[in-house]
């Protein structure tokens, strides 16, 4: 059905990079708020300034992962150790908090400026899913999830939507845990083994394949094919176009 294998019955889909155009945002807003912060801390102790790569660092140590975890996960690949801090903390403040706070504000800011586009073929897929009354889940780490579906039009074409506010309220583990994708799957009433995952983050793919999930579609949006292969995902395309043209076929 649809290029997956027939004991697929529920489909659950990342945000930024599968549904929507808005993973280069982010990459964009790590790295003004990392380059800033390492510019400064670099004068402070005098050691040579080391950018932020929008690619490589992007990819391992924040992408699809809650903000606050990709904070933590770049800066102990840098062995620099913040105070924790609060959310209390404003924009700018030396802490994972303030750090966190000053990257979605960047983010906020460049949606406001910029827009959100949808991917077509994801698009197309998803209504191809619900003309056949297939069930759909959105699965995100972002805090502002809903926000980045209704500014791409595409809010009302799913049945869940599994949010970084949903993962706050009911303690549940970021990607690459299985626990978003776990509860997405239950909110549909379908078991792991009978859903698909799709996923552009390598955090993302391995939360897919620790969930146990029936598939596992890893999205090549930024030619990391056999990343995307080695951290979990069964099949690989570069556009779930790819997919209805399979299963035309």
């Amino acid at each position: 059905m649809l290029g997956l294998p027939d004991h697929i019955r529920a489909y659950l889909f990342d945000l930024d990079g599968v549904l929507t155009q808005t993973a280069k945002v982010h990459a964009a807003a790590w790295k003004a708020m990392f380059d800033d912060f390492l510019r400064e801390e670099a004068r402070r102790t005098g050691d040579d300034f080391v950018p932020f790569d929008p690619v490589e660092d992007y990819d391992r140590y924040v992408d699809g992962r809650p903000r606050l975890d990709g904070t933590r996960t770049f800066l102990a690949s840098r062995s620099i150790k913040l105070p924790e801090g609060s959310e209390a903390d404003p924009p700018g403040t030396r802490s994972v908090y303030g750090l966190s706070t000053t990257k979605n504000d960047l983010v906020l800011r460049l949606i406001r400026e910029q827009g959100v586009q949808p991917y077509p073929g994801s698009v197309e897929y998803l209504h191809r899913l619900r003309v056949l009354g297939l069930p759909r889940a959105v699965v995100s780490s972002s805090a502002n999830c809903r926000d980045v579906l209704k500014a791409a039009g595409i809010d009302g074409l799913f049945d869940v939507v599994i949010d970084g506010v949903t993962a706050k309220r009911e303690g549940l583990p970021g990607k690459p845990a299985p626990d978003t994708y776990l509860a997405a799957a239950k909110a549909l009433g379908t078991a792991p083994e009978h859903a698909a995952v799709f996923e552009d983050a390598l955090a993302g793919v391995a939360s897919g394949r620790a969930g146990g999930f029936g598939t596992v579609v890893g999205v090549n949006r930024t030619g990391q094919r056999e990343a995307l292969l080695k951290n979990g995902a069964d099949l690989v395309v570069d556009d779930l176009s790819e997919l209805i043209e399979g299963a035309a076929q």
